[in-house]
């Protein structure tokens, strides 16, 4: 079973396309754990005050919260991605550039409404 870090965006990319994150998850990584910082967590918050239908009790039923030394949620992210070799699902540009440039995977919502891995 593999850990895959939630982003704020990329969550929100995957309620937007309706995804099964099941059935989705499972044909690019297999089983996984859902797991989410507490900055992504804050972020998330936020932004269903300003919109609803962002299905965070799903989210929050099913994800752990882990800890992290650093404060910046994308450092955050980097940082736990790095050190457990968990891919990150997101849609940020500059975050997928920063997995990449340190080896890390990363999993984006493609146009077509599916995910898919990059990295190795």
């Amino acid at each position: 079973m593999v850990g895959v870090l939630i982003d704020s965006c990329g969550w929100v990319s995957v309620v937007d396309a309706g995804l099964n994150l099941d059935i989705s998850l499972g044909a690019v990584v297999g089983e996984s754990e859902l797991k989410i910082t507490d900055g992504v967590k804050r972020e998330l918050d936020l932004l269903n005050k300003k919109r609803s239908s962002l299905l965070l009790d799903l989210l929050y039923r099913r994800a752990e919260v882990v800890k992290s030394e650093e404060s910046h949620t994308d450092d955050a992210l980097l940082a736990l991605s790095k050190k457990n070799s968990w891919p990150i699902l997101t849609v940020d540009k500059d975050l997928k550039r920063r997995v990449v440039e340190n080896r890390g995977r990363y999993i984006e919502v493609t146009s077509g409404g599916s995910l898919r891995l990059v990295g190795d």
